[in-house]
């Protein structure tokens, strides 16, 4: 993994009105053409993304979206589109041509952006036009908002521009980590990993690489085995202060790995590192009352092909009728895609993947819009966990998840048998 993933990275969504130089700003603070600027309104369609280092900020997401004034039934999709965006910013860039009054278009952009709680920034573009010199309207002032003027066509304001979304970022827009606060620096993690069909050629599985990345960062000891190996990485290896395993061979591990050694997956800190490990621990609980009938909806954050052992598709569907003791109804969604809260009520179960190709604000989404759905969530590793009777064990490293487990009965109706990879089949 040579660059930072896009979903460990600050979001800056850009919008405005048409023609208000947006896509003219996306390449000016890239420094690329990235975008097509013509003077045609409506020539950016699809929201465009492009990943960019912003000091001292870091690595960051820039987002290019259609026109929030963009007209006719395609134009109302573009919109519609572009507002999506706002379940991944972390800060709102709004592009305005001052020489034009403000809109509802505007106004609503900012209230939307303030009851997410987001940082806005306001770009005055097209300085050039008018002369660094035209006064701050009353309906700008109104909006309450930082003001920036930027020239894209003279290269100016680049400065004042990163100095403001620095101002705007999140103190806490940087998550948790993905080890930090279960393994201290000095201590030995091992990583278990499960080679199979599903294994990109040539390198781990993200979650697995950000995990020992992360690791690193944090200054711990790491050791990777294959499960076939493990047995004997215990012997040989120094004692680890805490395994990290593939879900597919958890119940192997289990069962290997003296009781004393703390245990965990990739996935259930993945849970914890993006979304919230204590609603996933409660919903895997949820998996005691579905019953042969019941709708499911399975989501994945990316786009893979789906093969014949695919996990989402086929292995957990029929986990799920194991354990119900029947058929049930399963659907799916993957990428962007995720219903909002009225559709949701039609499930009694959401079980999503591990999030590595999403940020933890559009993870954080999907769990608020199951919450006014009034539907659990749970993730694919916790999941798996409760079904193989070891979700007790691997959320001891995470206190407060672990309780929520142990006070909503976390105790498996039934344990079956996962097919895994290799030793843990």
């Amino acid at each position: 993994m040579i660059d930072t993933p896009r979903s460990n990275r600050l979001h800056l969504a850009i919008f405005g009105r048409r023609n208000v130089g947006k896509s003219s700003l996306i390449n000016f603070v890239t420094g690329q053409d990235l975008a097509i600027v013509a003077d045609v309104p409506g020539t950016t369609t699809d929201p465009v993304y492009k990943s960019i280092e912003i000091l001292p900020l870091g690595p960051a997401v820039i987002i290019d979206t259609a026109g929030l004034d963009d007209t006719g039934e395609l134009g109302d999709k573009r919109v519609a589109k572009a507002r999506e965006v706002l379940r991944k910013t972390d800060i709102v860039l709004l592009v305005v041509d001052p020489r034009e009054p403000v809109t509802d278009f505007e106004r609503d952009l900012v209230a939307a952006a303030r009851e997410r709680g987001l940082g806005i920034v306001g770009v005055r573009n097209k300085a050039d036009l008018w002369g660094y010199s035209l006064p701050l309207a009353d309906d700008l002032r109104a909006l309450d908002i930082p003001w920036v003027d930027v020239s894209c066509a003279e290269g100016r304001g680049l400065e004042d521009l990163k100095r403001a979304i620095i101002a705007a970022a999140p103190a806490d827009w940087d998550p948790l980590g993905v080890v930090r606060g279960v393994v201290d620096a000095g201590q030995h993690l091992m990583l278990v990993v499960s080679i199979d069909a599903s294994m990109p050629k040539g390198r781990l599985k993200l979650p697995e690489v950000q995990t020992l990345r992360d690791a690193l960062e944090e200054n711990v000891l790491c050791s990777v085995v294959r499960d076939t190996e493990f047995a004997e990485a215990l012997e040989r290896f120094p004692r680890p202060d805490i395994v990290v395993a593939h879900s597919l061979v958890i119940d192997y591990v289990a069962r290997v790995l003296p009781e004393e050694i703390p245990l965990t997956t990739t996935s259930t800190l993945f849970a914890r590192y993006k979304g919230d490990l204590v609603t996933f621990a409660r919903g895997a609980v949820a998996l005691d009352e579905l019953q042969p009938g019941d709708r499911v909806l399975i989501a994945e954050a990316c786009t893979h092909c789906v093969m014949p052992s695919d996990i989402g598709r086929f292995k957990i569907p029929r986990w799920l009728e194991q354990y119900v003791g029947g058929p049930i109804e399963h659907d799916h969604v993957n990428g962007g895609q995720f219903p909002d809260a009225a559709a949701l009520r039609d499930y009694k179960l959401v079980i999503h993947c591990g999030a590595c190709m999403i940020n933890r604000r559009e993870m954080m989404y999907r769990i608020l819009a199951c919450q006014e759905a009034g539907v659990p969530i749970t993730n694919y590793g916790v999941m798996m966990s409760y079904l193989h009777g070891v979700a007790e064990r691997i959320l001891r490293p995470f206190p407060e998840a672990h309780r929520a487990l142990v006070e909503a009965g976390g105790q498996p109706r039934i344990t079956i048998e996962l097919d895994g990879a290799a030793l843990g089949v």
